[in-house]
């Protein structure tokens, strides 16, 4: 922990919490948008921990974990350490019920950013210049997209043991190895050595009252185990899983599934069906292998080659 811990011109003393509120823009009616990043400080040195949400603007089920973790007093009197939280990095999207920046570029693939650049490279560039040098490690935290539901899992940096150790102290129902997207946070910060986790739960535009509280308990599981606070829900079994497979819909129509993320799965098992709009033909969708369920599609009308369901090959249970 450094001895000077400054954002944006404000120094935060041990013991001290902050809100800083910075300018990373304006609209054209020329109304200023902040960046509300909470800092919270112990008497006592430890590592400095990194709560984001709302990267993506419109992956709400994210900024209410966050949010609850404030408005709950999570961070509040801290045994060491200090937790920088910011509930909507991506104020732009959220405003506009959006995944990206008005633009259309993804703040998550625009790290590390310029100052000088796009509007989602300067979001970005913010991020890396001012925050990411005070943080330790991290978790993000997003939802399914584009009506893709993701049963709540915590993705970690594949063969990096420090992310794998953070990942299983967070104790997700899955915990999942995915090597990091480039320009993405992940990789910006694993390159400086910061590992950050993805938490992934629910979907896009919609509360999951489950994916919230396995988010909110994972996050306390992951402070104890980093000596930050002492009390934390008792771990609970985890699949881990190392590779995956897309189930694609082999035709166009509407699709019904029958078995749903969460769910274990065997080779050769009906997991939905897709039906023609005139009643003539129906589809079974089918499972090409053994595993488990951690993503699927609550799309009704799908194309030819849609992602249906997101299945995890089994790797080993935690």
């Amino acid at each position: 922990m450094e001895n000077d811990f400054i954002i944006q011109n404000t120094k935060i003393e041990p013991g001290q919490k902050e809100v800083i509120r910075l300018n990373v823009g304006r609209l054209p009616s020329d109304t200023r948008i902040h960046l509300n990043i909470n800092v919270y400080r112990s008497k006592k040195e430890g590592p400095t921990m990194l709560v984001l949400a709302g990267i993506h603007g419109d992956e709400i089920n994210g900024v209410e974990v966050v949010r609850r973790a404030i408005a709950d007093g999570i961070f509040e009197n801290l045994k060491k350490g200090n937790v920088i939280a910011i509930p909507v990095l991506n104020i732009y999207g959220f405003n506009n019920f959006s995944r990206e920046i008005p633009d259309g570029k993804d703040v998550n693939r625009s790290f590390p950013g310029s100052l000088n650049g796009s509007l989602a490279s300067r979001v970005a560039a913010i991020l890396t210049k001012k925050v990411l040098p005070l943080v330790d490690f991290g978790v993000d935290f997003h939802t399914g997209g584009n009506s893709n539901f993701n049963h709540p899992q915590i993705r970690y940096a594949k063969d990096h043991l420090v992310s794998k150790e953070l990942a299983l102290a967070f104790n997700a129902p899955y915990t999942i190895a995915r090597r990091p997207i480039a320009k993405s946070l992940r990789k910006t910060a694993l390159d400086i050595n910061k590992p950050i986790l993805v938490y992934e739960g629910g979907e896009n535009l919609r509360f999951d009252g489950f994916s919230i509280e396995k988010g909110i308990s994972g996050l306390k599981k992951l402070m104890k185990m980093k000596g930050m606070i002492d009390n934390a829900p008792m771990p609970e079994k985890t699949i881990h899983i190392t590779k995956s497979r897309w189930l694609r819909a082999r035709r166009a129509g509407l699709f019904r599934w029958s078995k749903c993320s969460g769910h274990a799965v065997i080779k050769g098992e009906s997991l939905g069906l897709i039906n023609d709009p005139y009643g003539q033909d129906e589809i079974p969708v089918v499972s090409k292998v053994d595993g488990h369920i951690f993503g699927h599609n609550n799309t009704p009308v799908v194309k030819l080659g849609d992602a249906l369901f997101h299945i995890g090959l089994v790797d080993q249970d935690t």
